[in-house]
């Protein structure tokens, strides 16, 4: 396996991990902005005391512009989560 395809397959694990966890937020509370709001906080505290808050603020915007064309494309397939 080379280091990208390492790279990806660790991505994956955590991706399957993250949406369990999701799951789990949503028996907690209906509300998506508190859901919203915890897995944003959850990005910053990955990074508290390593990186100032704009920086993680920019790697949040990173991802999303990286992300948003997927999404974009699979807009009429089904999510089965």
């Amino acid at each position: 396996m080379t280091p990208e395809e390492q790279n990806f397959e660790d991505y994956k694990k955590a991706e399957a991990k993250a949406i369990e966890l999701l799951g789990e937020m949503e028996k907690v509370s209906p509300k998506k902005v508190d859901i919203e709001l915890a897995l944003i906080t959850a990005v910053y505290e990955l990074h508290r005391g390593k990186l100032p808050p704009a920086t993680v603020a920019k790697i949040i915007q990173t991802h999303l512009q990286t992300l948003t064309p997927f999404y974009e494309q699979s807009l009429e397939e089904p999510n089965d989560n």
